[in-house]
């Protein structure tokens, strides 16, 4: 059965302009070209759209806008939650008002709750609202992992859905995979461990590397689940060093980097990242020009 926010997701990022204001009519366009090459579904303000930079207005225009352009196509999904419970409420509450999908709940980073802290977090958040809530687990960036365990727990509340599974770990990957429901979708946080994931029962990607690639991405998933892991096989390690190479330094510097080769107009990265050195720009031109993704 065809999970409800579906295979593809993408994170996008988001674009600025030369004062590092959100640059919206590049937004648009960006979200409309991922969806028309396979992305089911776009991921608002996580990770590689610079949540930690970005203020609860930006979020929340950003989302209307990715509702205007996509809402009736694909799922649009909201990173609307962060390290303060009360304010991962509040925020999550006005996006349901203007209409998303679902939201993103990221482990809290710096202040590293206990499991139970963890389990009280996401069980006061997903309360709050009606819509689904896909647990983000990353802990190298928040510091702190989701169990397994505690993932268990929090399935059983009707509306925490589904995972994306950042801590790139085969065995993390196992142990959710043996525990949790039938229905519950495991996403994979990476998309080198794409592959890996749809092998232990995954559903997809919440993808970066779909901004370059996503029509094949889409298709190694599809291949997949219709039992074709021959191709999927060959997909996944044709792409796998542009994997790789999106990761030369920090998210999302060498994907604005990328795009920016390839004519988007996506600004700069917001301080305190800053712009790929030119010895990991030489490497990523590379990459992309060796698998036919320049011009």
């Amino acid at each position: 059965m065809r999970p409800e926010f579906g295979y593809l997701l993408t994170a996008v990022v988001t674009p600025f302009d030369a004062r590092l204001a959100v640059n919206f009519g590049v937004f648009r366009k960006l979200v409309r070209e991922l969806v028309d090459r396979g992305s089911d579904g776009i991921v608002i303000a996580g990770t590689t759209g610079e949540s930690p930079t970005l203020s609860h207005k930006e979020k929340l225009r950003l989302i209307e806008v990715a509702l205007e352009e996509v809402g009736d196509v694909a799922r649009v999904v909201g990173g609307t939650c962060s390290y303060n419970t009360s304010e991962s409420i509040e925020l999550s509450r006005e996006a349901e008002k203007i209409g998303v999908h679902g939201i993103l709940g990221v482990a809290p980073y710096y202040n590293k709750p206990p499991q139970e802290g963890l389990y009280q977090h996401f069980r006061a958040i997903a309360d709050s609202v009606k819509i689904p809530l896909m647990l983000y687990n990353i802990p190298g960036r928040s510091g702190v992992n989701i169990e397994p365990e505690t993932v268990k727990r929090l399935s059983e509340i009707l509306n925490i859905t589904s995972i994306k599974e950042a801590s790139g770990s085969i065995d993390q990957l196992s142990r959710l995979a043996g525990s949790l429901p039938p229905g519950f979708s495991i996403y994979s946080g990476d998309d080198n461990m794409t592959y890996p994931t749809l092998a232990m029962g995954g559903v997809g990607v919440v993808s970066v590397a779909s901004h370059i690639a996503g029509e094949e991405i889409k298709r190694m998933i599809e291949a997949f689940h219709a039992n074709d892991i021959k191709e999927a096989r060959s997909i996944h390690l044709r792409l796998y060093p542009l994997f790789k190479a999106l990761f030369l330094t920090t998210n999302p510097i060498p994907l604005k980097a990328a795009l920016k080769l390839r004519g988007w107009d996506v600004g700069e990265v917001r301080p305190p990242l800053c712009p790929l050195e030119d010895n990991q720009k030489t490497q990523l031109i590379g990459v992309l020009r060796k698998l036919g993704f320049l011009l």
